[in-house]
């Protein structure tokens, strides 16, 4: 499987360092990879194994639940490889997923299916991220104008959803009674600031009502509650609620700094151990310490590389050697997505998760 072309040039050169520096003792040590290049390997036999997992119709699912969710998280995957809906190694995977969520959209604006998915605003709010992100990708106008369409409703239907608190939760407020929780609302978020970002009209009133949401769930330590109502303070859901600020335009939200803080105690690139949401905490860390940049974010990227290096599985697909994640309950197509996500973020080739 061939790297993409960022990465190729980058595995040369310290590659051919390498053996530069080798010469004239042990040539045997050209055989060796550099860290960098481990990782590039590990990202391509990622996406080798997450595409062999799709179905036929274009979508994923996490053993057999939550299609739109993971189809719309296996798709970020690829997007941040480079490929898009017509170019590259993946755009065919992309075009599939983009076709099948679009298949997905409901009258009333809701992406996923609702008789046969409990949560289905995860699936909601990943779709409309992953979607805003193809839309200035397209290149046919009739597709165009048909995300467009998508999104608009998609946008309405996640601002009928909205709680009285401001946050939202499994499902859409109208179908519960105002239950709602921090990584379904920060869900939402991100999806509507990505179609922002893509020229789909937002209104200004569900976005605060969302950072007011954030701010009140936020404990004096920094830890945002599972919950308006409670729960006690998540590291997961509080570096999710950072990195919603940040994509809602709230640099400098008074909250920051002591919600960094509490992340810094709990989410530190040198705590190794798995815990039941490390590669959701770690899938909106990343893109906290990526915007961080210079030396946080240098050592926090081999850190967990490192890690997800070390605990990839090698696995068989028919195209070739590829790897995959087990780790968490949902299954290994919605972990291996969320790691090869954090392993790309460096790559900026998606607008949300740019600097």
């Amino acid at each position: 499987m061939p790297l993409s072309p960022q990465r190729l040039n980058l595995s040369l050169v310290l590659v051919t360092a390498t053996c530069l520096a080798a010469l004239g003792s042990d040539r045997s040590s050209c055989r060796a990879q550099t860290p960098d290049a481990r990782a590039d390997e590990v990202i391509d036999q990622g996406l080798l194994w997450l595409a062999s997992q799709q179905h036929r119709l274009g979508h994923w699912t996490a053993q057999g639940r939550y299609p739109a969710a993971m189809t719309a998280l296996s798709g970020l995957a690829f997007l941040c490889e480079g490929s898009t809906p017509t170019q590259g190694t993946y755009s065919e995977n992309v075009r599939s997923a983009v076709d099948y969520l679009v298949r997905q959209a409901r009258p009333n604006g809701l992406i996923g299916d609702p008789l046969r998915d409990d949560r289905y605003t995860y699936g909601h709010g990943f779709s409309m991220l992953f979607l805003s992100q193809v839309l200035g990708e397209e290149e046919d106008y009739q597709r165009q104008q048909e995300l467009i369409r998508v999104l608009t409703k998609a946008v309405e239907f996640t601002g009928e959803a909205q709680t009285a608190a401001g946050g939202w939760g499994y499902v859409s407020a109208k179908d519960q009674s105002g239950f709602d929780e921090g990584s379904t609302t920060i869900t939402q978020v991100q999806g509507l600031r990505g179609c922002r970002n893509a020229g789909i009209p937002v209104p200004k009133v569900v976005i605060d009502k969302a950072v007011e949401y954030i701010h009140n769930c936020t404990l004096k330590d920094g830890g945002v509650q599972y919950s308006s109502k409670g729960g006690g303070g998540r590291p997961a859901i509080t570096a999710a609620a950072i990195a919603c600020l940040y994509n809602a335009g709230e640099y400098d939200d008074e909250f920051v700094p002591r919600m960094r803080e509490y992340c810094r105690r709990h989410l530190d690139a040198h705590n190794q151990s798995n815990y039941g949401h490390w590669h959701y905490a770690h899938f909106y860390y990343s893109q906290v310490q990526y915007r961080e940049g210079g030396e946080t974010w240098e050592n926090y990227r081999k850190a967990t590389a490192a890690k997800l290096i070390r605990e990839a599985s090698r696995v068989q697909t028919p195209a070739g050697q590829g790897v995959t994640w087990g780790q968490g309950y949902i299954g290994n197509v919605y972990t291996t997505a969320l790691n090869l996500i954090i392993l790309q973020q460096e790559n900026a080739a998606l607008p949300i998760y740019q600097r």
